[in-house]
């Protein structure tokens, strides 16, 4: 049988020749030979230990392509090392994969490499373990809360240490390299992920080298015709454009030398994702494409990259409005360069990019280079500052703490994580260069220096003039804020017209913020009355251990929420001070005497020879120890199949099927606890095809067309209006109580999480009366 045949077999099969695969041994000696290239030290004992332990532990385990398994933390090893890591980060490279897919143990890696290899390890094991890419088979909202809590462990994974990301990159970036052994849905789906994800997260770190790829590679696979079509078109007229290329490279070169400035110049042809997107998103073919082609310039000093674009200035002639300085203005992930766009000779545009070669260094290994050595004469490593580089992780982080709406957490994320947004470059009055999104205004700026002073805001001055704050800031404008202590804090309006994640996320927690104060103290003020017209002790029930308590019981934080809620309804100060008061008489019981002991134990016997009576209603409800009694649901707190329940031996009426948490089973005089009697939901209530009624309040920023959204919700799920009462207070805040039927909480939980969605909501809470 013939290569050609023997290949296409293969490929088919999804394996690869075995003689076309490189041995471990020479990849080793290339991982040996990059690591010698920029390590001070000659000491490779720890990266040849980890090589022979990571190959025994993966021994007779194959890849998909058929190669030995220890192909692949050989390769992600090398392109650490091509990104000039340090030892440690290698080694954790090469044994990325032992604790997760062999016998080795964590313990096994302390003891061998030390705590630092072992911390990076782990740390990448539990990445490997977060799936970002969600079930087909789960809705809408599963999959956004899943990959939502997904990436939040993710950039914690990343606060703890930043190289564990910078492992994982390089592992992606294998594993993409090698996406052609993976069926096809496979392929769709961790390419997808790639350009969703990794890529972004490359672009921030500012890690060109491995972004780069990483676009491309995802464009082969995600949008294959496009890729192959733009490859074949770009090579069409390789030679000629090659030889365009290297013409304009030497004649810069030249003039730059007659300039007495010392540079290195070389020219190429963009990557093709570059190209594709721009083609897209400019509605634009390959031939329309001003910077298909660029020449980049590295130079020695500051001085001299401004001299060299002197001097290519006078040589081309440079395109009005396309020259970029990243120097004095650097972009958010701390890029630096000078860029412009000329046309040659020939009237082809083509772009140059002028740096140093520490700026250049910067661009190819971004947040790598905080762990670049650097010659030292006592062979140790010389670690350079980039607190720049890890700002935006530490925005994320803040976001994460302020949130806890996962679908607020992933638009800002997305907003946030898009490669593809221009950036606007302005002035403080001292000085201070800002960079935030085109088409920001005053408003961003101002949430850009602090949220006090968005906060405080009343208008703005633009170059000396006083502008509107809808004006669209311009490049070069120098901005200044008018504040005021009066200001009454941001409008609901302003959220109209920003354009920057950052002001968007400190409006809206203001106004979060806003309404809790006034739920505090109205909750206050509610807890307070109870506690005064019950004549309760306060200062026996709210100690800090029972009061802990009551926050675990209702998944509170401290203890202002929990007043939050009872000042806006969703708790019942009669609740959590009854509540308060269970908790302590528990810890402050009387000894019981013999007599009461002796009763007790004959109550209980009476109750368990009742128990084997179980009433079945028609409504789904199974009641324990009752007879030939009917049974109702309660108005007051609506249960639904799903939700825990007790019954109440009414007079003359039956039994009432009350929620456990409802208010007035809570509020119980002593008398009647007795009464209160098991009750639980036959099982397969749920599918039972019932209606039960539920109630339920929403909480939100009032605006024109806000009830039309809910009713329009409630449809769209066949859901009618059995009530609606709406009432708006002072501060513009609406206050929605709905009922309407339901078949059970399934459906009343994600009735509720489609109304979440909505505008301008900000909390729902079901209803209690």
């Amino acid at each position: 049988m013939d290569y050609e045949n023997t290949k296409l077999i293969f490929d088919e099969l999804g394996l690869t020749k075995s003689q076309d695969f490189v041995a471990p041994e020479t990849l080793y000696q290339e991982l040996i030979s990059c690591v010698c290239k920029y390590h001070p030290s000659d000491d490779i004992s720890m990266i040849e230990k980890a090589y022979r332990i990571s190959s025994a532990a993966h021994k007779d385990q194959l890849r998909k392509s058929g190669e030995p398994y220890i192909v692949h933390p050989l390769n992600v090893a090398i392109i650490l090392a091509e990104l000039e890591m340090d030892k440690e980060t290698i080694v954790a490279g090469l044994l990325h994969d032992v604790v997760e897919d062999t016998v080795m143990t964590d313990d096994d890696l302390k003891r061998e490499f030390g705590e630092e290899v072992a911390s990076l390890v782990d740390g990448v094991t539990k990445l490997e373990k977060i799936p970002l890419s969600t079930d087909a088979a789960k809705n809408g909202d599963e999959k956004l809360n899943m990959q939502a809590e997904n990436l939040r462990k993710m950039f914690l994974a990343m606060a703890k240490d930043i190289r564990v990301i910078m492992i994982k990159l390089a592992d992606r970036l294998h594993n993409m390299r090698t996406l052609k052994y993976q069926k096809p849905e496979s392929q769709q789906r961790i390419a997808r992920e790639t350009l969703d994800i990794y890529c972004p997260i490359a672009q921030r770190l500012g890690i060109s080298k491995i972004k780069v790829e990483l676009d491309d590679l995802a464009l082969k696979y995600l949008e294959p015709e496009a890729y192959y079509d733009l490859v074949d078109k770009i090579a069409l007229r390789r030679s000629a454009r090659e030889q365009y290329i290297t013409g304009i490279a030497n004649e810069v070169r030249k003039h730059i030398d007659d300039a007495g400035i010392h540079a290195t110049v070389d020219g190429r042809v963009k990557h093709f994702y570059s190209i594709y997107k721009k083609m897209k998103n400019q509605n634009k073919t390959l031939e329309q494409i001003y910077d298909l082609f660029a020449i980049r310039i590295i130079v020695d000093s500051v001085m001299d990259c401004y001299a060299a674009l002197g001097v290519i200035h006078e040589l081309y002639k440079p395109l009005p409005g396309r020259f970029k300085d990243y120097i004095a203005m650097p972009k958010p992930n701390m890029y630096q360069s000078l860029h412009t766009t000329l046309i040659g000779a020939s009237g082809q545009p083509f772009e140059v990019q002028i740096r140093t070669m520490e700026m250049h260094k910067a661009a190819e290994y971004g947040i790598a280079a905080h762990w670049k050595y650097k010659d030292a004469s006592d062979g140790k490593k010389v670690e350079t500052q980039e607190e720049e580089k890890l700002l935006w992780l530490r925005q994320i982080l803040e976001w994460q703490r302020d949130m806890s709406d996962n679908r607020e957490f992933m638009k800002l994320l997305k907003n946030d994580l898009d490669l593809f947004h221009d950036s606007v470059y302005c002035f403080t009055p001292t000085g201070e260069v800002k960079n935030l999104p085109t088409g920001s205004t005053p408003i961003d700026f101002a949430y850009s220096i602090h949220s006090a002073v968005g906060n405080k805001m009343v208008g703005a001055r633009v170059n000396g003039k006083l502008v509107t704050i809808d004006y669209e800031i311009k490049n070069g404008d120098r901005v200044e804020i008018i504040t005021s202590q009066n200001a009454k804090g941001p409008s609901r309006d302003w959220l109209k017209v920003i354009k920057s994640t950052q002001a968007r996320n400190k409006i809206n927690q203001w106004f979060k913020n806003e309404v809790k104060d006034d739920n505090i103290a109205k909750g206050k003020e509610l807890f307070s009355s109870y506690v005064k017209s019950r004549n309760v002790n306060l200062s026996q029930i709210a100690k800090p251990e029972y009061m802990e308590t009551v926050m675990r019981k209702y998944g509170f934080k401290d203890w202002d929420q929990v007043l939050a809620a009872i000042g806006h309804g969703a708790l019942k100060e009669g609740q959590v001070v009854n509540k308060l008061q269970e908790i302590y008489d528990r810890y402050n019981q009387k000894p019981l005497s013999n007599e009461e002991i002796l009763n007790s134990i004959k109550e209980a016997n009476q109750a368990a020879s009742m128990s084997s009576n179980h009433i079945k209603s028609k409504s789904g409800i199974v009641v324990k120890g009752i007879t030939d009694l009917s049974v109702r649901f309660s108005k007051c707190c609506s249960p639904v199949p799903g939700d825990e329940i007790v019954g109440f031996v009414t007079r003359g009426r039956g039994v009432s099927i009350h929620r456990t948490d409802c208010v007035n089973i809570l509020n119980l005089p002593e008398e009647d606890r007795n009464r209160v009697i098991e009750a639980d939901w036959e099982a397969g209530s749920e599918e039972i095809k019932g209606r039960y009624m539920a109630e339920i309040n929403i909480y939100a920023s009032n605006r024109n067309g806000l009830l039309a959204d809910v009713s329009r919700t409630l449809t769209e799920k066949n859901i009618s209006i059995l009530t609606c009462n709406t009432r708006i207070n002072r501060q513009g805040m609406a206050t929605m109580q709905l009922t309407f039927e339901i078949s059970g909480r399934d459906e009343l939980n994600s009735t509720i999480e489609r109304l979440r969605n909505i505008e301008s909501i900000i909390d729902i809470e079901r209803s209690m009366n």
